[in-house]
């Protein structure tokens, strides 16, 4: 890997760093909602619920460069080359605004493809489960959805013959846009509504966790907010500060539940 890569992957994880714990701190000064109480018989407490986050967050960091970056990489070096030669225009500052736009519309239609398909279900699920929404919610993803997500992703990589550079700078973007969106931040009205048009903003991605399952299945855009409206998978509902967050008929579940999760259900 070269030096400009790996001074591109430090940039990256800075600047993510950076804005998770700014958004992490912002809302707890500005919050938008307050948790309510918890359902009986299940994990209470906002520490618990922060160590049931954080701990799966730890787990796919330890993973990230035992598996992902190289997958990642070695996808990269492996792209095929077809759009060099068929068009040699895809360069560049224009050639990096396409990856980010195919890159995105891809993670649309893979959110969408885990909601849909039951195998993808059971790991996606643990994700949804969680009984309110904050930055570190963005971080709560069962290790063996990472893994399938990193394998699907570097199938596409190598299609698309998409380079490193336009892979960790999409990266880069996808982990802010989620914790942004995922973030319990009071904004001002007019500048959500603005935003909203644009990018997929806390009042969009909220009803995407409603505890209704129809509103689960839907807004399943991440960056940019037009996929939903061009795929009509957008919901109508407004998102309140009392909307209930979670899985429709579905409890939350301690660290080591959520881990055997998957393999539960496929026993079912």
């Amino acid at each position: 890997m070269g030096a400009k890569i790996q001074d591109l992957i430090f940039a990256k994880t800075t600047l993510v760093g950076s804005g998770l714990a700014a958004l992490f701190l912002i809302e707890r000064l500005f919050p938008a909602a307050r948790p309510g109480e918890p359902d009986p018989g299940e994990p209470s407490g906002m520490g618990h619920r922060l160590g049931r986050n954080l701990g799966l967050w730890v787990i796919n960091l330890f993973l990230s460069p035992l598996a992902i970056v190289p997958l990642t990489a070695a996808a990269t070096d492996h792209a095929l080359t077809w759009r060099i030669a068929a068009t040699p225009w895809w360069q560049g500052g224009v050639g990096l605004i396409l990856d980010l736009l195919i890159l995105d519309l891809f993670i649309y239609g893979w959110h969408r493809a885990n909601h849909r398909w039951p195998f993808l279900w059971r790991f996606h699920q643990v994700h949804h489960r969680d009984r309110f929404l904050d930055v570190t919610s963005s971080l709560r993803f069962h290790f063996g959805e990472v893994l399938l997500s990193a394998l699907v992703r570097a199938v596409f990589i190598i299609c698309m013959g998409l380079p490193l550079r336009s892979v960790v700078v999409f990266e880069a973007l996808l982990l802010l846009a989620a914790a942004f969106h995922h973030s319990n931040i009071k904004l001002p009205s007019m500048i959500e509504a603005f935003l909203s048009k644009i990018i997929v903003t806390p009042s969009i991605h909220w009803v995407h966790h409603h505890r209704l399952r129809r509103d689960t299945d839907s807004n399943y855009a991440t960056i940019l907010s037009c996929w939903d409206v061009v795929f009509a998978s957008r919901s109508k509902k407004q998102r309140t500060p009392d909307m209930p967050i979670g899985l429709e008929g579905e409890p939350e579940l301690s660290l080591l539940q959520l881990l055997k999760l998957p393999a539960a259900n496929l026993r079912r």
